[in-house]
């Protein structure tokens, strides 16, 4: 059903991974030259990696558990590429390749942020309905 609360916060998982990260830049070089996601190709594939599975959640409404885990795979790519944002710019000192940190590198964070509050409305239905099967 898509009047859920979790399909809203699964709508904006689908949205911050496949819109912001084309419009809000990753970082800056020493040059001040951008560097935006479609400018290598395995991350903008990891992006609409997590836009695709976001849509997905939200169609499995009828599943919840599939949901769930769903959700929880969603949240595993986004710390991997956090993860990568993070050694990118702690790994590389001083004006070698990355100068400044630019506001699409919280995609991610936010991403996963989203996807626990969905979990938690998920968990909250699963449990709503486990409570009514006991009162049959």
């Amino acid at each position: 059903m898509i009047q859920r609360i979790q399909s809203i916060y699964l709508l904006v998982v689908a949205l911050l991974g496949a819109v912001a990260p084309f419009f809000a830049y990753l970082w800056l070089d020493a040059a001040k030259v951008e560097f935006f996601a479609q400018n290598e190709l395995w991350i903008a594939a990891m992006f609409y990696a997590i836009a695709a599975l976001a849509l997905i959640g939200i169609f499995l409404y009828k599943n919840r558990q599939n949901q769930f885990v769903v959700n929880r795979l969603n949240m595993i790519l986004n710390l991997f590429l956090l993860g990568f944002f993070v050694y990118r710019s702690l790994n590389l000192s001083g004006e070698t390749l990355v100068s400044e940190k630019g506001i699409g590198m919280l995609i991610p964070v936010f991403s996963i942020v989203f996807l626990v509050l969905a979990n938690r409305a998920i968990k909250k239905d699963e449990d709503l309905v486990k409570s009514v099967d006991r009162l049959r």
